[in-house]
């Protein structure tokens, strides 16, 4: 995976479990941690969490964090990369490979359904500043194909930017984590 492309059906397959998903993005967004770590935020068995760790860093998604411990018997895990991309297009000629590709599509999409419930679920203790900061909304415009590449492009270069802002943040000025999902697609019309 030469900058978290994914384009091997083995590796979408090993990355379409939501806890993979979960231990993944933790991983991107709190650094390196221990199975036992993990397993209090996800709450699972230390055991489980180091199984689904194995599965991912043989898939070459996390590996082993050189952190400094006290107990050798410790093993920190870290992502291997800051983001992970697939495209379904890459895949369409490819029936394994749409098949996985659309697999972990799915998986990723129940995770996002997932995260913005718990936001909803814990808005309230957030604060008003924090809850009336966030956004969310849709619309249905008509775009031809390029002009929906050109939308992406676009909104990718948007957050990119906010990206760079807020690589100087740290704990305690008053900042947080912040999930800005971007969607942009063909209406289904169901």
């Amino acid at each position: 995976m030469d900058d978290g492309r994914i384009d091997d059906p083995a590796q979408m397959r090993a990355l379409a479990h939501p806890t993979r998903l979960r231990i993944l993005g933790l991983l991107r967004a709190n650094g390196p941690q221990t199975a036992a770590m993990l397993g209090e935020l996800i709450d699972e068995a230390p055991g489980t969490i180091s199984y689904h760790c194995g599965k991912l860093a043989g898939a070459g998604f996390i590996e082993p964090a050189d952190v400094p411990v006290a107990d050798r018997r410790e093993r920190w895990w870290q992502a291997a990369h800051a983001s992970s991309s697939w495209h379904l297009e890459d895949a369409l000629d490819d029936p394994e490979r749409a098949l996985a590709a659309s697999t972990l599509d799915r998986a990723v999409a129940r995770t996002y359904a997932a995260n913005f419930e718990a936001y909803v679920d814990r808005a309230a203790t957030f604060g008003r500043e924090w809850v009336a900061a966030g956004t969310s909304s849709d619309r249905v415009i008509r775009l031809t194909a390029p002009e929906l590449a050109q939308l992406g492009a676009e909104m990718r270069a948007v957050v990119e930017r906010w990206r760079a802002v807020g690589v100087d943040h740290v704990e305690g000025d008053g900042s947080e984590q912040v999930v800005v999902l971007q969607q942009a697609y063909r209406w289904p019309r169901v």
